[in-house]
């Protein structure tokens, strides 16, 4: 791919762009490739710097994983969306790993760590932009754990149905008990134990489909 097609994209994903050199331009789109990912595929674990994310299409998920192998996810990145903390060579001050896998065919644009780590040093712009991204994905990272911490399980629940059926458009949530469970980071066994007393109230129909959303006015009453 060539340096003018990288610089179309960045052009409107970073507001600092134009107020940077042409060489720091250059150099940070020689720094770029555009990688396909198949759904399932990691993208990025702890032992490396990955650089920064662009998603062209698709959808990443960005989560956290214990020793015992039970993971939680923080957000999900979609089209236009930016991932800075893969690239933890840029902001050293990151001391918790995080894991990224593709939960969809992902086509995305990578820059290299050190590269844009290079530019952001001799830039402050670019170090600003680079802290404010990361910030705003500590504030979904501080919801998930708001969640956990101090809600009870069926409005975690009533929650994570609503805004997944938002972002799909559609009544019909198309995930399985465990990926609810990994999502919300529970277990399978609490998620079917809810589901089960969600539908016996009428809220939810649960088929091997997913769940259907039936009672929406019940699910937000459940949610305040």
């Amino acid at each position: 791919m060539v340096q003018t097609d990288f610089e179309s994209v960045y052009k409107e994903a970073f507001p600092f762009w134009n107020e940077i050199t042409e060489a720091e331009r250059e150099h940070i789109c020689s720094n770029s490739v555009e990688k396909i990912f198949q759904k399932g595929e990691n993208i990025h674990d702890s032992s490396e710097c990955s650089g920064v994310i662009l998603v062209r299409s698709g959808c990443l998920r960005v989560y956290m994983l214990s020793e015992s192998g039970k993971d939680i996810t923080l957000y999900r990145l979609y089209s236009g969306d930016m991932c800075i903390l893969s690239a933890s060579c840029v902001l050293k001050t990151i001391t918790f790993d995080v894991f990224i896998d593709a939960e969809e065919d992902s086509s995305c644009y990578l820059i290299s760590g050190p590269a844009f780590m290079k530019v952001s040093e001799s830039n402050p712009k670019i170090k600003i932009f680079s802290l404010e991204t990361a910030v705003s994905r500590f504030s979904d990272v501080m919801w998930v754990m708001q969640q956990i911490l101090f809600m009870s399980m069926d409005k975690r629940l009533a929650i994570f149905l609503l805004d997944e059926s938002s972002r799909t458009n559609s009544d019909i949530i198309a995930l399985t008990h465990e990926q609810i469970a990994r999502y919300m980071g529970s277990a399978r066994e609490v998620v079917s134990r809810m589901l089960k007393y969600f539908a016996s109230e009428g809220f939810v129909e649960v088929s091997r489909k997913g769940v259907k959303l039936l009672d929406r006015k019940g699910l937000r009453e459940l949610a305040l």
